[in-house]
Parts: C-alpha cells; sequence; structure tokens
C-alpha cells in the first residue's frame, strides 16, 4: 500500500484550528521528540506538531528504543504550553492517549486500550506509545512535549522482541489502514480535549476508562523495589495506586508494568 505522508497533503487535510498548523515534516530524523523540544526551547508556537515517515533514533519510555520502519506508522510529536503546575503535566499524556484510542476506533473499529502508564494496546499487544518530555522554567511548565508512535501497517514480526508482544492496526484489522485519516483524527481529538483543559476540564475520568491494567495483577519495577499486588486505580495526575497483598495502598509515581518483576 503506497500511503506517503508529506506536509502539504497533511496541511490540505488538517481540520484543527492550531494543532499541527505549525508543522516541520522529515522524510527521516534521529526522534521526533528530540526535534520537538529544541524547537519548543526556540520559541515553537501552542500546537506545534513534528513529524516523520521514519526515525533513526525512536526512543520510548526508559530510553529504549522504537523501531518502525519507513512509511509505516505515524510517528510524531506535539508541543503544548498548557497552565499546569509539572506534577500536572501526565494530563497532556493522558488526553492525548485518550485521543490516540477514539482514532484507531474511529479509523479502524478496533478497541484499543492504554497500558499504564503510556502504552496503547489491542488485546494485550502493543499497538503504541507515548513519550512525554518536560521544559520547565523556574520551576515552572513552560512546555510539554508529547510523542506518540502508532504502528500502523507495519508486519510485527519486524518488532525486536519487548515485554509487551508487538502488533500493528494493519495485523488486528486484516487490511491496509490509511495513515492521513488517522493522523487528521489524532490531531482532531487531541485539541478538542486541550482546549477542554485549557478551561478547566480533567482528562483522567476518560483516560481512566480507557485503562486496561486497572483491577489486573501486577508488578511494576521501580528504581528502588518491585511492587506486587493489584492495579485499584490512579489519581488525579496519573500516579498508579496498588494493593498490596498486605493492604497496603502504594502509590507509584514512575514505574513500568509488566507481567514479569523487574528494576528499572
Amino acid at each position: 500500500m503506497s500511503d506517503p505522508l508529506t506536509r502539504e497533503t497533511i496541511l490540505a487535510a488538517l481540520e484543527t484550528a492550531f494543532v499541527g498548523r505549525a508543522l516541520e515534516w522529515y522524510a527521516a530524523i534521529g526522534s521526533t521528540n528530540t526535534r520537538a523540544v529544541a524547537w519548543a526551547q526556540a520559541g515553537a508556537p501552542d500546537g506545534a506538531l513534528v513529524i516523520a515517515e521514519e526515525q533513526t533514533a525512536g526512543r520510548g519510555r526508559l530510553g529504549r528504543r522504537w523501531h518502525a520502519p519507513a512509511g509505516s506508522a505515524l510517528l510524531c510529536s506535539v508541543v503544548m504550553r498548557p497552565a499546569l503546575a509539572p506534577a500536572q503535566a501526565q494530563r497532556a499524556t493522558m488526553l492525548c492517549s485518550s485521543a490516540a484510542v477514539e482514532a484507531i476506533g474511529a479509523a479502524t473499529g478496533l478497541a484499543a486500550q492504554v497500558k499504564w502508564p503510556n502504552d496503547l494496546v489491542i488485546q494485550g499487544r502493543k499497538v503504541g506509545g507515548v513519550l512525554t518530555e518536560l521544559g520547565l522554567a523556574s520551576r515552572e511548565l513552560a512546555f510539554v512535549v508529547v510523542g506518540m508512535g502508532l504502528n500502523v501497517n507495519l508486519d510485527p514480526a519486524a518488532i525486536p522482541e519487548a515485554l509487551a508482544p508487538p502488533t500493528s492496526l494493519r495485523a488486528e484489522q486484516g487490511a491496509p489502514v490509511p495513515r492521513l485519516p488517522l493522523l487528521c483524527a489524532l490531531l482532531r481529538g487531541i485539541e478538542a480535549r486541550y482546549l477542554a483543559l485549557r478551561e478547566g476540564w480533567s482528562p483522567v475520568e476518560e483516560w481512566r476508562g480507557h485503562l486496561a491494567t486497572l483491577g489486573q495483577p501486577v508488578q511494576v519495577g521501580t528504581p528502588e523495589e518491585v511492587i506486587v499486588g493489584i492495579a485499584e486505580d490512579v489519581d488525579a495526575d496519573g500516579a498508579l495506586l496498588v494493593r498490596t497483598p498486605e493492604g497496603a495502598l502504594r502509590t507509584v509515581l514512575v514505574g513500568d508494568v509488566t507481567l514479569r518483576g523487574h528494576r528499572v
């Protein structure tokens, strides 16, 4: 399936007021997040978008590599300048994750979910991920860059082994998925939620409803320990609340939910 994304086709198809209107497109780049952070530091406007057909140094959480053959995925990063405290920056991740779930459903009919804190999964198989980076100025939040990678038309067998088994929208649907309508739906969803966030809306309830992790046994690797228990809930800023076998409710701010315990 020939499905190229170009600056011209993206701008012509956009239905947003500001998200994606300031656009940098690359045939190949090291990392869209790295470029978006640099652009944000240089004054990129709210809603600026960096998108690439291929990343040569794509990054996931905890320094992991993100692999996607050229033209097979959506690889993009959005610059946001929300009026949030640094501790609330996860809300940007929440709204982008929910927008991705909605866009996948609209484009394919597939029911995606979020595996805490930032994986996008279909029936437990990883179809995408979100990587958020913050820019601070005198302890205030200057910007948030939310990077998103969605496996659209790639062959999961081409992806190196990972903690979560990989998949793609094409593999799940059984047919190629056009990327441009999917991208436009994603950006529309981000903008609608971002505008609501500016007016005081919290994305946590919607995001909680998309979480595949809640109610499940988890082993959460943190820098200090492995926490075992049941994922009971999340708080307003996205921390995972885990009920241990001893009955204690542990709050996990940074970790990695896995099927097997490990330190990160």
